[in-house]
């Protein structure tokens, strides 16, 4: 009852006072739940000591699979300027909610999702619930929404990208078709990559070829870490243990 209480008054207030790795923000209140483990430091300690290993007021940020917005609000914070992505309606919702709320005007937030092409695509989520961080490109259950979808060569025609400084990609399995179309940018302006990888979403019969191909195609790298920083080789990546769970991993200069 206590619990109920709370998001109560929160929802009353119209936001959760909470923090990001020490700094303060105004939240979305209908996660409460999550931003006050947020806030404890109990989610992805690792994920915030990348932002501020790879970010400065000087460089730009590129933020793939935004879900409501905790690396780029702490982002927007660190950088020059964000360019983010989230496709699911219902998260993007409360994204673009948690910029207002703090009055961030340094973040282009972009409802769509990137992919290997234009179009629309067919996206839901591995639990059934719209907005909840699992929405992807490689489910398309009835329960799931359309999503409008576009190329890397589309948006970076668009866009300046020559100061992002880190790329940010967690889509739920879709980096392995759209981290592709990013590898001709990555050789040449080579930011830090903080990617997270999906193998037990890929069909067990292919998984270690498609895993591989993938980390091959990020050998221009001289750094390979897992997410605490720490050296990994990719026979380590390839492991069986390792191809059924996932993992990410810093590549770097």
């Amino acid at each position: 009852m206590l619990t109920q209480a709370r998001k109560m008054f929160y929802r009353a207030r119209g936001y959760y006072a909470g923090n990001l790795n020490g700094q303060a923000f105004r939240l979305d209140p209908y996660h409460s739940k999550f931003w006050r483990k947020a806030s404890a430091g109990d989610w992805e300690p690792e994920t915030f000591a990348v932002l501020d290993q790879f970010l400065s007021s000087e460089n730009d940020y590129l933020d793939t699979g935004a879900w409501i917005g905790p690396t780029v609000l702490y982002g927007a914070r660190k950088a020059r300027h964000v360019y983010c992505f989230e496709p699911d309606p219902t998260a993007f919702r409360h994204l673009a909610w948690n910029l207002d709320l703090n009055d961030i005007r340094n973040v282009s937030a972009f409802g769509v999702a990137l992919s290997d092409q234009f179009g629309v695509a067919r996206m839901a989520s591995t639990r059934g619930e719209p907005g909840d961080s699992t929405s992807s490109l490689l489910h398309d259950a009835a329960h799931g929404t359309d999503a409008l979808t576009i190329a890397w060569d589309q948006f970076q025609a668009a866009q300046d990208l020559s100061r992002v400084s880190l790329v940010k990609m967690d889509i739920e399995g879709a980096e392995f078709f759209v981290l592709p179309t990013l590898l001709d940018w990555l050789k040449q302006k080579r930011p830090a990559l903080f990617l997270s990888l999906h193998a037990p979403l890929l069909e067990e019969a292919n998984r270690r070829s498609r895993m591989e191909s993938l980390l091959e195609s990020l050998r221009f790298y001289n750094h390979l870490c897992d997410e605490n920083e720490q050296p990994v080789t990719v026979q380590a990546l390839l492991e069986p243990a390792a191809l059924s769970r996932f993992q990410t991993i810093l590549l770097h200069d």
